[in-house]
């Protein structure tokens, strides 16, 4: 609970003001504590980002914070040791002793190897990814009593997910420029250009859903020339993207009659529905996409939570398409990895403030305690499973976080 009283939420990151100046009181009841956050190399060959960049890190280190980050973990991101060590931090050469810090910060989910390195009751801040999520590295979180959040589930006040937001704006863009991409000869696809030139029309692109992913896809798209056609059950969505882009736009709900006519004449399909709880759901069968043209492109954004189009499979930035039935097919689950200096800074624009938050109150167990929103993140607890999705798909105890955390810690 803050200073006046009011129940902290997420979304106040955004809107209190962090930097202004504070008045002089007196030390009583205050639990501001100094927090030691520690940034791991990544080990993912695939995950090029960073989960805090060297200006944010000058930000929680001014809120008297300290601040560790194995050596070369920004190099992907074209962030040196030297300029973390000008920010303030301390860059660690060992990984058992960075992992001696409160709080943990991923922006790909720690190794089953990592997970050994884990204190009991740390604070774990990183994605999960369900479709290759296992029962193993659940039980190996229970064991080691870890408290992970993840960051894809923390909530606004509004009942957004600001983390999914931004990576969301950047998928949906980046989907567009993969998708030109794979259109290309070489690269298996039917020799098309995306947005056509003069006399020639332009390719045909179906979006599927119209949330922020679509959104930043539709935009590109029609940037790019294309023509666009939007899905999506929710009329208001549909709605609210026709007027943001400002045009007349060929939208439909998920009529499966109507989506497979659109679908055998589509040059691109991107997936971009985002489900709340767990997986997202299919929206494209097999049998659709067999009757797709041969080179068309699938990008389905969706995978992370187990794609919505059937013949999808999760691949990499190494190796990052498969072909079935003759169309190529895009399953990489971290595509603004494509992009990682600008993915790093916003994950780091979103992390930074719930971590000097966590500060302010004491821990972030005492945050979890305040923040429904950042308790939406929730799903292991001190050996406690506590995302239900989870539980049912694996068969393992659920147990509710609000009846776990009864107390201010």
């Amino acid at each position: 609970m803050s200073g006046d009283g009011k129940k902290f939420s997420f979304s106040d990151f955004f809107t209190e003001g962090q930097y202004q100046t504070q008045a002089e009181v007196l030390a009583v009841g205050n639990h501001k504590k100094s927090i030691t956050i520690g940034i791991p190399r990544e080990e993912l060959n695939d995950e090029n980002r960073i989960a805090l960049v060297p200006n944010s890190i000058r930000s929680v280190i001014g809120y008297g914070h300290k601040v560790k980050v194995e050596t070369n973990a920004g190099v992907r991101s074209n962030y040196t040791d030297h300029d973390y060590s000008e920010a303030g931090a301390i860059i660690e050469y060992s990984k058992e002793s960075l992992y001696k810090s409160d709080i943990i910060v991923k922006v790909s989910p720690p190794t089953l190897e990592e997970i050994e390195l884990f204190q009991p009751d740390q604070v774990l801040i990183s994605p999960i990814l369900l479709p290759t999520m296992t029962e193993e590295y659940l039980l190996a979180l229970k064991r080691k009593r870890v408290i992970a959040i993840a960051m894809e589930y923390l909530k606004s006040e509004d009942g957004s997910f600001p983390l999914v937001r931004i990576m969301s704006e950047i998928a949906g863009m980046a989907s567009i420029f993969t998708a030109a991409e794979l259109l290309s000869y070489n690269k298996g696809g039917r020799g098309v250009l995306l947005g056509g030139v003069s006399g020639v029309p332009p390719a045909k692109v179906v979006i599927l859903g119209a949330g922020v992913v679509g959104e930043f896809a539709t935009k590109t798209a029609l940037g790019l020339g294309a023509s666009v056609r939007i899905f999506d059950n929710s009329i208001s969505k549909l709605m609210r993207i026709q007027n943001l882009i400002g045009r007349h736009l060929h939208t439909s709900t998920f009529n499966p009659v109507y989506l497979g006519y659109q679908l055998i004449s589509a040059d691109v399909v991107v997936g971009a529905v985002h489900s709340k709880t767990g997986r997202s759901p299919i929206l494209v069968t097999e049998e659709m996409v067999s009757k797709m043209k041969p080179g068309a492109v699938i990008v389905d954004v969706s995978i992370d939570q187990g794609g919505c189009i059937e013949t999808t499979e999760v691949t990499s930035h190494s190796k990052p398409t498969v072909i079935k039935h003759d169309v190529v097919h895009y399953g990489v689950p971290n595509i603004a990895s494509k992009v990682p200096r600008t993915a790093s800074v916003a994950v780091s624009n979103i992390i930074t403030p719930l971590l000097i938050k966590a500060g302010n109150q004491g821990s972030v167990e005492a945050l979890l305690y305040d923040g429904t929103g950042v308790r939406n993140g929730v799903y292991t607890y001190k050996g406690a499973l506590t995302n239900e999705y989870l539980s049912k798909r694996f068969n393992m105890k659920y147990q509710n976080i609000n009846l776990l955390i009864t107390s201010r810690f």
